[in-house]
C-alpha cells in the first residue's frame, strides 16, 4: 500500500472543539434560558502551522496557549526561523509535507496569493486525510478557497484576526479581544468558532461572497491609518516638535474611536466635536 494511500486510511481526529450553549439545558422551571456560547472541554488537537510569520506564529502560539498541541511548523524564510527558535524552540521545524502529516488542525498562514496553489497542489500529491481541520488565515477568501482539499473529506475554515501584527511577543495579546472574520460551511461553523473564542478573541461570521468586501475594507483602515499618522506627525516634525508621536497620538486615538462610535448609527447629525476649529 503506497503512503499516500495508508494516510488517507488513517482516521481524522475523534472530536473537535465545539460551541455549546448553556440554554440547551432546562433551568429549574423547565424553560430553556439562552446565554452566550462557550467552549466545550473537547480533546486537544495537534496543530501544525505551514508558513510560520507574524499571523502562524501568533495563531500557534494562542492556540498552544488554550492547551493545543503545536506539534510541527513550516518556513521558508531564515528570519522566521530565527523567530521561531524564540516563540517556539521545542516545535519541529519540517517541511510542508510532514506538517500535514502529523496535524489533526493545520494552520495555513500564507499569503493570498500563494493559497489557492498551495491547495490545489496538495490536494493533487494526496497529502491530506479525511477529518482534518484546514484553517486559512488570508483576509480576501472564505472556505471556498479550500475546495480541493474538502472533496476529500477536510474540513475547511477560514479564520482572519483583524488585528494588525507586528511579528513580536505582543501579537498573542492583541489578538486577545479582538474580532475575527471567520467563513467556514454552517455544519462546522461552530468549530471555527469555537477556536477563535479559545484564542480569546471573538468571532464574526462573514459568508464566503463577502471576503472581499471585508479584505478591502481592513486595507482601506490600515493604509488611511498610515498616512494619517505620516502626514500629521510629518507636519509636527517640521516645526521643531521632538516627539510628534507622543503629542498627536491622543487626537488620532480619540478621533478614531469618536468615529467608530458614530459609524453605528450612520443617520445621525454630527455633534460639535465633527466641526472645524473655525466652524466653532
Amino acid at each position: 500500500m503506497s503512503a499516500a494511500a495508508e494516510r488517507r486510511r488513517r482516521p481524522g481526529p475523534r472530536r473537535h472543539p465545539e460551541v455549546r450553549h448553556s440554554g440547551d439545558r432546562a433551568d429549574r422551571s423547565g424553560a430553556r434560558s439562552h446565554q452566550e456560547p462557550t467552549v466545550s472541554q473537547a480533546p486537544r488537537l495537534d496543530v501544525g502551522v505551514v508558513g510560520a510569520g507574524a499571523v502562524g506564529i501568533a495563531l500557534g502560539l494562542a492556540l498552544a496557549g488554550a492547551g493545543h498541541r503545536i506539534v510541527a511548523v513550516s518556513t521558508s524564510s531564515e528570519r522566521h526561523r530565527d523567530r521561531l527558535e524564540t516563540a517556539m524552540p521545542q516545535v519541529p521545524v519540517v517541511d510542508e509535507a510532514q506538517v500535514i502529516e502529523r496535524a489533526d488542525l493545520v494552520v495555513l498562514a500564507l499569503p493570498g496569493d500563494q493559497l489557492a496553489v498551495f491547495v490545489e497542489g496538495t490536494a493533487a500529491a494526496q497529502l491530506w486525510r479525511p477529518g482534518q481541520l484546514a484553517l486559512h488565515t488570508a483576509p480576501q477568501f472564505g472556505e471556498r478557497v479550500l475546495d480541493p482539499i474538502a472533496r476529500q473529506g477536510v474540513i475547511p475554515l477560514a479564520v482572519s484576526p483583524a488585528v494588525q501584527l507586528t511579528d513580536t511577543g505582543l501579537d498573542v495579546q492583541r489578538m486577545h479581544g479582538a474580532a475575527f472574520a471567520v467563513s467556514a460551511p454552517p455544519a462546522v461553523a461552530p468549530i471555527a468558532q469555537a477556536l477563535v473564542i479559545e484564542m480569546g478573541g471573538e468571532p464574526v461570521p462573514i459568508s464566503d461572497a463577502d471576503r472581499s468586501v471585508y479584505a478591502e475594507a481592513r486595507a482601506v483602515a490600515g493604509d488611511f491609518s498610515r498616512a494619517i499618522v505620516d502626514q500629521s506627525t510629518g507636519l509636527l516634525r517640521e516645526i521643531g516638535v521632538q516627539n510628534p508621536a507622543r503629542l498627536i497620538r491622543s487626537v488620532i486615538q480619540s478621533s478614531v474611536d469618536a468615529a467608530l462610535d458614530r459609524s453605528q448609527w450612520p443617520d445621525s447629525d454630527p455633534g460639535l466635536t465633527d466641526l472645524r476649529p473655525d466652524e466653532r
